[in-house]
């Protein structure tokens, strides 16, 4: 897809990010909230937030990618001080170099923050996610209730 613009996200996109979570929950891709106070709270203001990027083309969002900081207790039980991964594609914007063009800015961000690792929690049953991350990198490190935990090093 040519002319994808890469942007770090701000409070404005948070309903345009939310519209892109309901289209993957309506693919059936997705069970958790997709809300815009979601969309707020978990990507565009996280207080652990590292970098959200979002992609755009001809002035629509056609995904977003999440970089937090795995900070004591987080839910993915991803170790202390690496980065936390996610990444949500509108399923029409799907295999269009989107993930590739926002993984480019992630990693510039892991490195300006000196991550040592990035982790993504998977769905095991995910197999877009899984392939996704592993074209990037991501080498599987452990499992855990359902899921397959992939790391991406940085050093």
């Amino acid at each position: 897809m040519d002319s994808i613009e890469i942007r770090g996200a701000i409070l404005a996109d948070a309903e345009s990010i939310s519209v892109v979570l309901r289209e993957i929950a309506a693919a059936g891709k997705r069970s958790k909230p997709s809300d815009v106070d979601f969309a707020r709270q978990h990507y565009v203001n996280d207080p652990d937030r590292i970098r959200c990027s979002i992609a755009v083309h001809d002035g629509r969002i056609l995904g977003f990618q999440s970089l937090k900081w795995a900070v004591e207790g987080n839910p993915y039980g991803a170790p202390v001080g690496w980065g936390v991964i996610g990444t949500h594609i509108r399923p029409s914007a799907a295999r269009c170099g989107v993930g590739r063009a926002l993984f480019r800015e992630t990693l510039l961000a892991a490195r300006d923050h000196d991550l040592p690792a990035i982790d993504a929690t998977i769905a095991a049953t995910n197999a877009e996610g899984l392939a996704y991350y592993a074209a990037m990198g991501f080498v599987d490190y452990r499992q855990v209730d359902g899921a397959r935990c992939k790391r991406f090093s940085i050093t």
